[in-house]
């Protein structure tokens, strides 16, 4: 058997559609929270008390990433990129608004933007599998770049 086989477990694909899911739809949410809930300028300013460099420029950036991105992974278009974008943002989380506060989440901690950083890193590795729209619109050629 070949590394590039095209013998798959069937469970597969509907593995990943429920990784991207959980992963996506969690991102969407945290990225209507920081529109809806906080605001532009009350994240910016959460941002600036973190010390983080260019708040007004790196909150819409977060939302947009966590908002646009979260769908393109729910989609399953654009997975790997817009996973890779995820984990960076979630890695800046994790190193700012949480790491203070140790592991738990109970306390604030990082285990959530962690996870969902591993978890962003483990789409953008596999891609968003075949039942995506991405590979429903190559009719079944779900090419390295997918």
């Amino acid at each position: 058997m070949s590394a590039r086989s095209t013998s798959r477990p069937a469970t597969l694909d509907l593995g990943l559609l429920l990784l991207r899911f959980a992963v996506g739809g969690t991102l969407v949410a945290h990225g209507l929270q920081k529109l809806l809930v906080f605001t532009l300028p009350g994240v910016a300013g959460s941002f600036a008390g973190m010390g983080i460099p260019l708040p007004e420029v790196v909150a819409p950036a977060v939302a947009a990433i966590e908002l646009i991105g979260g769908s393109l992974i729910v989609l399953g278009i654009g997975t790997r990129v817009a996973g890779l974008l995820a984990a960076a943002a979630m890695l800046g989380a994790v190193f700012t608004a949480h790491a203070g506060a140790g592991y738990f989440a109970t306390d604030g901690g990082f285990e959530l933007p962690l996870l969902i950083a591993c978890a962003a890193v483990a789409l953008a590795l596999t891609g968003p599998g075949r039942l995506s729209v991405h590979t429903a619109l190559l009719r079944g050629r779900a090419p390295l770049a997918a």
